[in-house]
């Protein structure tokens, strides 16, 4: 399944890549478990702009702190080099798609909505 933002989508890692992914950027901090990286078909990994280990096992923890956990991802992300990283992923979403990948089981309840809300220029709770 496929979720478009703007010149962003959204696919899951296990998925077979597409004609239409433009930039495949992985951003999850860790390599997906069980896919190769011919597989995978990423362009691009900016680990800076995945949750932080410490964040990553906060909400791990317990999902109902995903306020808290969107409040914490935010300020990591505007720190100077997740904040490029983030520039640098407007510029390729205003040239073409830009598809970003991840390993996460519901994509739509982790990381990647306060992700895409950052690259938007929107606030996500």
């Amino acid at each position: 399944m496929t979720a478009r933002h703007g010149g962003f989508q959204v696919r899951r890692v296990y998925d077979e890549p597409e004609a239409g992914d433009g930039t495949r950027v992985l951003v999850d901090r860790l390599w997906p478990r069980g896919v190769s990286k011919a597989r995978a078909a990423v362009d691009e990994w900016p680990k800076e702009l995945a949750p932080s280990d410490g964040l990553r096992h906060f909400l791990h923890a317990d999902a109902e702190r995903y306020p808290e956990f969107a409040r914490r991802y935010r300020e990591e992300l505007a720190k100077p080099a997740p904040a490029e990283a983030a520039r640098h992923l407007r510029e390729l979403a205003q040239e073409g798609t830009v598809t970003l990948v991840t390993a996460v089981k519901d994509p739509e309840h982790s990381h990647v909505p306060t992700l895409l809300a950052a690259l938007r220029g929107r606030d996500a709770a």
